[in-house]
């Protein structure tokens, strides 16, 4: 019965709140990397973003007004890595904050010595256990022109979600079985390992050096080049781009 529902309900969106051709066009044309797929992909990706925007909340703070657009081209792009994989994976939270732009938030580390640090950290996206997802609009809405960055930070903090899925942010999502999760941990610590190595050797990436923070960041910012710059991406890192396109289930560099 539940399943049944779960259907009528999203076959009743589609049908009264589809997102308007006007919109989608104008969300593409901003950022050409969402075409990069075939017909019946991009068809499903309206589809999905649709029951997005019928799922979640969006809250503009900062004096910010989230309309029709600005939530369209953040569903647009949030579902991207869960085309094929389901909005299942976005269930844990409904709430989606945009500030109008990067927020400062004070932290505090306590180092080795036992010492407590204060400082001040500048961010464009956070996501959290059961929610929100924090999101800087300047930074969404310029996504069409860092794409060849390899940056987005839709992509980054929902793929944060994605990893949180299983109950762990530790940059290890939940995997199908035993053996799709050992070739994770195993292609994930060498790449991981490498492009360490590579940043503290000063070597130009291009991921950003963000990602060397942690095994949790450096999936998330793979994950953002594999969508949005992923010749690129495939180019200086092969293994690690076959391993994202079994995971998503998705070739973007097949349509690029």
């Amino acid at each position: 019965m539940a399943g049944w529902f779960k259907r009528w309900r999203e076959a009743r969106t589609l049908q009264q709140r589809a997102i308007p051709d006007e919109l989608w066009q104008l969300a593409l044309a901003r950022f050409p990397f969402l075409t990069w797929r075939s017909e019946a992909d991009m068809a499903r990706l309206r589809d999905m973003a649709t029951l997005f925007l019928g799922e979640k909340e969006f809250t503009g703070v900062q004096g910010l007004e989230v309309d029709d657009l600005m939530a369209v081209c953040i569903a647009a792009q949030a579902c991207l890595p869960a085309l094929n994989l389901g909005l299942d994976w976005y269930d844990g939270f409904v709430g989606i904050v945009v500030h109008a732009d990067v927020v400062v938030a004070q932290r505090e580390m306590v180092d080795d010595d036992g010492v407590v640090h204060h400082f001040e950290e500048e961010l464009s996206g956070e996501a959290m256990h059961g929610g929100p997802v924090m999101l800087s609009w300047r930074d969404v809405e310029d996504a069409g022109e860092s794409a060849a960055e390899g940056y987005n930070v839709v992509i980054h903090e929902f793929v944060h979600v994605m990893d949180m899925r299983d109950g762990l942010a530790d940059g290890v999502p939940a995997l199908p079985d035993r053996a799709a999760h050992d070739e994770w941990v195993a292609v994930m610590g060498q790449e991981y390992g490498d492009f360490c190595d590579r940043i503290d050797a000063y070597e130009y990436t291009l991921l950003d050096p963000y990602a060397a923070e942690a095994p949790e960041e450096f999936f998330a910012v793979a994950s953002e080049a594999f969508f949005v710059a992923p010749r690129d991406f495939r180019a200086e890192h092969p293994a690690l781009y076959t391993l994202l396109g079994k995971f998503f289930l998705q070739d973007p560099a097949a349509f690029h």
